[in-house]
């Protein structure tokens, strides 16, 4: 696997790590389970760091040395890649990997040149897609442009394009990358930390919201900050890095509701699962969401969810059976799903049980690995097990 620029290592060493570092910790992890010997090439973002780091999850790490070791943002990176595909085309001329997994578009362009031309498979999961930020974002992020021009590029050449929902499915083809080229292996959930089991936070009001991840404008925390006017003595927990922390406790004086808003900031991973069990309905509201990861997350600690309808949230919520899908930025929408909830309990339960239940059969990490390796056979055909044909005997 590549990981150019978010480290699985991070998954265990942060508080509170991305996403991406997530899933490539859990996914190389699985695959290790399952037997597979896994190698992840990240950056080197430190001089700190060793060369080569053998994980406890069963899998490798080598610290390329691309740029300077220092951290540094994806979109920064991208001048760093032609030295990251030398070091990788130096390592495979002597140690031809099966097949390649690039995680992110720089991660791929770092990846594409170097297995084209030694003949090694190449998987790419982009995780979100500069054409969908274009859109659903308010701000205009800079080079936007030029990402989707190489996004495009590595659809036509990559031999399996792992989407990780539905949405991005239709996105991708929006790109040119036919649907018989695009696997579907959703994100996954550590089933052993986010369980209904364990403790809870302390709660102040009769009942409790919670919507989590990182405050940028898309992710819609101002939509359940405007919803808690109509919501008496409920309170709302507004957890992660919150860049945009000024504008949203401005709106929440102005709607008279500042004093039931809580600001724990960033949340540690291992904290995350006692408040989510301590939510009675956890809300997601963004305009753009490739995970679903909160939801999920959710869902594995039997609390049911309000999300709004896009992205990988519509394939993960299952409306009327975990939880509620609403029309993204609906305000009245939002509200009218959470006072049905809070006002009846057992419609919590049955929800928060369900969503439980749903976690564990589709979203177990070992699942997903065992998706992951599906896909990867389509794209890497000659390593499919060789079927020996029935003897006569055993047909006669």
């Amino acid at each position: 696997m590549v990981s150019a620029h978010a480290s699985p290592l991070s998954a265990a060493g942060e508080a509170d790590p991305g996403d991406q570092s997530v899933h490539v910790d859990e996914l190389a992890s699985a695959m290790a389970r399952a037997g597979h010997e896994v190698t992840v090439y990240t950056r080197r973002g430190s001089r700190s760091v060793r060369s080569r780091v053998d994980t406890p999850g069963g899998y490798r790490v080598v610290h390329v040395p691309a740029g300077p070791p220092r951290r540094a943002a994806k979109a920064d990176l991208l001048p760093f890649t032609g030295d990251f595909g030398d070091f990788l085309r130096d390592r495979w001329r002597t140690d031809s990997p099966d097949l390649v997994h690039a995680h992110s578009w720089i991660s791929g362009i770092a990846t594409a040149l170097t297995a084209d031309e030694l003949g090694i498979p190449f998987a790419q999961t982009f995780h979100t897609l500069g054409s969908a930020e274009q859109r659903h974002r308010s701000e205009r992020a800079a080079g936007l442009a030029d990402r989707i021009r190489l996004e495009r590029m590595l659809g036509r050449r990559a031999d399996r394009i792992i989407a990780t929902c539905s949405a991005e499915v239709l996105e991708l083809n929006g790109l040119g990358v036919p649907r018989g080229r695009i696997s579907i292996v959703p994100c996954g959930v550590d089933l052993d930390r986010f369980s209904d089991e364990g403790p809870r936070a302390a709660r102040t009001a009769h009942h409790r919201i919670v919507s989590a991840g990182p405050g940028l404008p898309h992710n819609g925390f101002d939509v359940a900050i405007a919803a808690l006017p109509q919501l008496p003595d409920t309170e709302l927990v507004v957890a992660g890095d919150v860049p945009e922390a000024h504008r949203l406790r401005h709106l929440a004086t102005r709607l008279g509701v500042a004093d039931r808003v809580r600001w724990p900031g960033r949340v540690p991973r291992a904290a995350r699962p006692a408040l989510l069990r301590s939510a009675d309905v956890v809300v997601c509201t963004p305009r753009y969401e490739p995970f679903g990861t909160v939801a999920l997350e959710a869902m594995a600690c039997g609390v049911p969810v309000v999300a709004a309808a896009v992205g990988g949230l519509t394939d993960t919520v299952v409306d009327g059976f975990t939880g509620l899908l609403v029309r993204p930025g609906q305000r009245a929408d939002l509200v009218s799903a959470l006072r049905r909830l809070l006002g009846d309990p057992a419609l919590r339960g049955i929800y928060g049980a369900s969503g439980r239940d749903r976690a564990n059969a589709r979203y177990s990490w070992d699942r997903v690995a065992a998706d992951a390796v599906r896909a990867y056979l389509v794209a890497a055909p000659s390593l499919r097990p060789a079927v020996k044909p029935r003897s006569r005997a055993a047909t006669a």
